[in-house]
């Protein structure tokens, strides 16, 4: 018990830590700015993801009445004319909204701000990618999630209770795998296809990094689990399995979601694996 509780706790801080690391550093996770015209300071947020449904909307507190802005949006990646969409002031808050697109459909945009002759763009220096989706029911994706995250803990688990020589190596490995199976092979090609019309996007079909490195995660556990089946008390068997089974989906886990996702071309109509956007979107 006394190895179990720090064991199990480290588990839980870092499951935490990198569920925050994906969630932060996904190109899906809205652009943040902060800029500055004639003396007035302007902070916003700009979305990066929205559903197909439904335009998607541009808002920024602007408390400055003397302060306008206009929405400057293209389909992406295309070589299309930029297009012009002025806000609506509503109180405190300047509105516009970008014309919804198809599945994996992207648009870059950013917000032009005026007043008193002055001009400044936000962001600055590039700007934000958006993409579409299907909405996915919430069920499924609470599934989903909920087994993803179980999957991180008990890798971790496993991996700890590997390098402590602990008796429950077997049957925290088994657990880790199952739980990769069902939120990443099973729920994962579902959320997919009702995001963007596609059960697999990875190898061999396509390049999908967040399918790829679900595959490699789960193969690795499977490897574990099969060299950890004679791991018991006294016994940790394949126990260095899994503790790079461990490692591996550290590294699967710090590579931010979404990247080198799919991507509508806008000239052919097929999804396509854009990988230059999303890094553009995380790193710039």
């Amino acid at each position: 018990m006394k190895r179990a509780i720090p064991m199990w706790l480290m588990a839980f801080v870092l499951t935490a830590a990198f569920l925050v690391w994906q969630k932060v550093s996904g190109p899906t996770y809205e652009k943040r700015f902060t800029t500055e015209i004639a003396g007035t300071v302007i902070k916003g947020e700009l979305l990066r993801t929205n559903s197909i449904n439904a335009d998607m909307p541009v808002t920024v507190h602007v408390p400055d009445t003397a302060v306008t802005a206009t929405v400057v949006w293209r389909r992406y990646p295309t070589q299309d004319p930029w297009a012009r969409i002025p806000m609506q002031r509503d109180g405190e808050v300047l509105r516009a909204a970008i014309p919804r697109q198809g599945m994996a459909g992207k648009v870059e945009y950013d917000v032009e701000f005026a007043k008193n002759g002055q001009k400044v763009n936000a962001p600055a220096n590039e700007a934000a990618v958006a993409r579409f989706k299907g909405d996915v029911p919430d069920l499924i994706l609470i599934f989903h999630v909920s087994a993803i995250v179980l999957a991180f803990l008990f890798s971790t688990g496993a991996g700890f209770e590997a390098l402590t020589n602990g008796p429950s190596l077997r049957l925290l490995s088994r657990i880790a795998f199952g739980c990769l199976v069902v939120g990443g092979l099973i729920l994962g090609p579902i959320v997919q296809k009702y995001a963007f019309n596609a059960f697999w996007t990875g190898w061999p079909l396509g390049e999908d990094w967040t399918d790829n490195k679900l595959a490699v995660g789960a193969l690795l556990w499977l490897i574990a689990v099969v060299r950890t089946r004679d791991a018991g008390p006294g016994r940790p068997a394949g126990k260095w399995w899994a503790v790079l089974a461990m490692l591996v989906i550290f590294v699967i886990f710090s590579i931010p979601h979404s990247i080198h996702g799919s991507t509508l071309d806008y000239e052919t109509g097929e999804h396509i694996q854009a990988m230059l956007a999303p890094l553009l979107a995380v790193f710039g």
